[in-house]
């Protein structure tokens, strides 16, 4: 008997797609080894990290922050009112993500408005200079 069938733990990938968060498990792999899923406030950078009840999670889906509680770590992907049940969803109210910092931590960046077109070599050095990255 594996850990996932005990209800104790399970991978966080599987998790996010138990819960319907993603439409592929593979998906749910990608979106965690590119380090775009926060586990308990720390970057997640393998897919096989595990998560228990109790795990808080943010990420991006489409333009929106989610931020989500895990409630129960699931055995299978059901339907959806079944999978609502896996967490407590406490995201803030719909923002766009232009107005969230693009990191999820919140760090500052500096961002062009879309269709603004390439940077020159000063701007690009000024945006340097912004991120700190000299």
């Amino acid at each position: 008997m594996t850990l996932d069938q005990t209800g104790s733990k399970v991978r966080i990938d599987k998790w996010l797609w138990y819960a319907r968060f993603y439409k592929t498990r593979s998906l749910a792999s990608k979106a965690c080894q590119s380090g775009h899923i926060v586990l308990n406030g720390q970057s997640v950078s393998k897919a096989s990290v595990t998560v228990v009840a109790g795990d808080r999670l943010q990420f991006f889906q489409g333009p929106h922050l989610r931020v989500i509680e895990v409630v129960a770590p699931g055995d299978r992907r059901g339907p959806a009112p079944e999978a609502q049940l896996l967490y407590v969803d406490h995201s803030p109210p719909r923002v766009a993500k232009k107005e969230v910092a693009s990191d999820i931590r919140t760090a500052p960046i500096a961002e062009r408005e879309a269709g603004s077109g390439r940077p020159t070599k000063a701007e690009r050095r000024a945006t340097d200079r912004l991120r700190g990255d000299e």
